[in-house]
């Protein structure tokens, strides 16, 4: 993978309609090369909505996404090679085992015999190679967002763009797949991820833009957003948290 001057994404005017629902509303984002970005917001804010958009899973109703130069609508497999896509709703081949996806997903991608060694390394760091001939279909949550992600790395794609990476994931697993995804990154891929662990985002992310109601309130290096707070206060300082009332019933 090599950096370059292109960016990663670009996302410009994005905008989705659900009905009379406006989910995203004339969203930008330019995400350079070989860095973790993060997207942050509280739950309805739009994130997975951009993210399926800017991977390809949904026609926005207007605006560009481009990948690595390639416009989504203009050069679409172009743009799909260069990711790597993890998100929930991704559907798997329930009765194949994990290394059978993988050569699954190997064969329709066109690799070389390489990916082999790609995907024992993969599955031992994520630990799947400990249930060699458990089906996916008896998969915990977990794990299929384990095996998502080795699907997701397995072509070395330029830009991976992952959605709630860690959730429902083990403190052990969640530790490989950072170092994981650091090794990424140290060789010039791009992760993009919207993350509630504002821990990890403060951690890895270069760079992080808030969103809510489907608009950017902020964006830019970290350090910036979180204005000398940590980026969890910060966090709920934009986007607002009203207080609780007590609950007498409770007492």
């Amino acid at each position: 993978m090599r950096n370059s001057c292109v960016p990663a994404v670009e996302v410009a005017g994005l905008t989705q309609r659900f009905g009379t629902v406006l989910a995203v509303d004339r969203l930008n984002l330019t995400i350079p090369p070989g860095m973790f970005y993060g997207i942050v917001g509280p739950n309805g804010a739009g994130k997975t909505t951009i993210l399926t958009a800017m991977c390809g899973l949904r026609r926005p109703t207007a605006g560009t996404v481009r990948v690595a130069g390639h416009d989504l609508r203009t050069a679409r497999e172009a743009a799909l090679a260069q990711l790597g896509v993890m998100t929930d709703g991704l559907s798997l081949p329930e009765r194949l085992t994990a290394v059978e996806v993988l050569r699954y997903s190997a064969g329709l991608r066109g690799l070389d015999g390489g990916w082999r060694a790609r995907a024992g390394d993969l599955l031992e760091i994520l630990g799947l190679d400990a249930v060699p001939r458990t089906l996916i279909v008896e998969y915990s949550t977990g794990m299929r967002k384990k095996i998502n992600l080795a699907l997701a790395l397995l072509h070395r794609p330029r830009v991976l763009v992952l959605d709630e990476p860690f959730e429902a994931i083990d403190p052990v697993s969640a530790r490989s797949i950072e170092q994981v995804l650091k090794q990424y990154v140290e060789a010039g891929g791009t992760v993009v991820l919207s993350s509630h662990i504002m821990d990890f985002v403060e951690r890895n992310c270069r760079r992080v833009a808030v969103v809510a109601g489907g608009r950017v309130l902020v964006e830019g290096p970290v350090e910036q957003v979180a204005a000398g707070s940590t980026l969890n206060e910060r966090f709920v300082e934009l986007v607002g948290a009203d207080p609780v009332r007590t609950l007498e019933w409770l007492a």
